[in-house]
């Protein structure tokens, strides 16, 4: 992919809505976030009074893990399988909440260990592979795999933000998925597997001892090859890490602007900033998870969560739960009167 330095938000209009924001008939800076979230989305779309966010689209990108086999999460793999077919039947947790705030959801089956033949085209056409290997143990892909599903992941942005999304949003599916996803975010930011390891689905001490081993030892298996951010998604990844990094990349070369939602898409985002430099100023992070390497991440991308309500789901429930803030920002650039206009001549 074009690893072209990408431009961020309009800076014009990004200091004329901050401009129209101080000005509003309300005390200086007493909107804090909300109101610098509407400046940001105002220099997204370039106008100073921001449209109101009516398209959004949530994409989950579904795989298997080879580590699942290894005792690093608390449910069995055949759950990705079950939750795929929850989200199609709109029964998901992120369903719900979707439901509730008017985004649309698609999932597709990147990588899942299972025939999905019965469901949908848009769901199952793209599969790259099933499952990945096992990161301790083997590269996750091979580099052909890794660079379709990266392609993949950009042209369902493609897709979406030519059918109108003014808005988008990662979720992720998989049983095992935060390990190769801690695994990346140690390998770029060279940190030791005690510090990016956590308990995903809530695993005992054992399972995270377990985890922790395994990430340690995936590290020490690639330590020394010179790896670029697809290297690294062969190696540490897999094809649906890779291609949520792909449409992270290309939304942002696209300037629609990203909420992202927890430990996967963030991972993901690190190596998309990588991959497209430049890139992270087109996102914004909806909830800050319980994984400790989520936290490293956004530290390293310069973002700050919208929400910390100890969320662990997944599926891009985070971001989800995010957007009435952001459509908060957006309506009080667009409707709140400036002082100018009520105090008396």
């Amino acid at each position: 992919m074009d690893q072209t330095r990408i431009a961020p938000p309009s800076p014009e209009t990004h200091a004329a809505a901050r401009e129209r924001l101080a000005g509003l008939a309300t005390p200086s800076g007493a909107l804090g976030r909300v109101g610098e979230l509407g400046a940001w989305l105002a220099a997204a779309q370039g106008e100073v009074r921001p449209r109101p966010v009516t398209d959004v689209r949530l994409v989950v990108f579904a795989g298997d893990h080879g580590v699942a086999a290894h005792g690093v999460s608390a449910y069995p793999p055949a759950v990705t399988e079950a939750m795929v077919r929850t989200i199609v039947s709109g029964r998901a947790g992120v369903s719900a909440l979707a439901r509730a705030h008017g985004v649309e959801v698609s999932v597709v089956d990147v990588a899942v260990d299972a025939d999905l033949a019965d469901l949908p085209a848009e769901v199952t056409a793209r599969k790259v592979r099933r499952g990945s290997g096992a990161i301790h143990l083997a590269d996750a892909l091979t580099a052909e795999e890794a660079g379709r599903a990266v392609a993949l992941g950009a042209e369902v942005a493609r897709e979406l933000v030519d059918g109108g999304a003014q808005l988008l949003m990662t979720g992720d599916l998989g049983i095992g998925n935060t390990t190769p996803a801690a695994a990346l975010v140690a390998a770029v930011l060279h940190l030791p597997a005690d510090e990016v390891t956590g308990r995903g689905t809530g695993v005992d001490d054992a399972g995270w001892t377990r985890k922790r081993d395994v990430v340690a030892t995936a590290l020490k298996r690639v330590a020394g090859r010179d790896l670029d951010p697809v290297g690294l998604l062969t190696a540490l990844g897999s094809a649906d890490l890779a291609a949520t990094t792909g449409f992270l990349a290309e939304a942002s070369r696209l300037g629609v602007p990203v909420v992202l939602d927890g430990l996967i898409s963030v991972a993901c985002a690190l190596v998309a900033e990588a991959l497209a430099p430049g890139a992270r100023t087109w996102w914004v992070a909806g909830h800050r998870s319980t994984e400790p390497a989520q936290g490293h991440a956004l530290d390293a991308l310069g973002l700050e969560p919208l929400l910390d309500l100890g969320m662990r789901l997944g599926e891009g429930s985070g971001a989800v739960a995010a957007l009435p803030v952001l459509r908060s920002g957006i309506a009080v650039l667009r409707d709140v009167a400036l002082l100018s206009e009520v105090l008396p001549a």
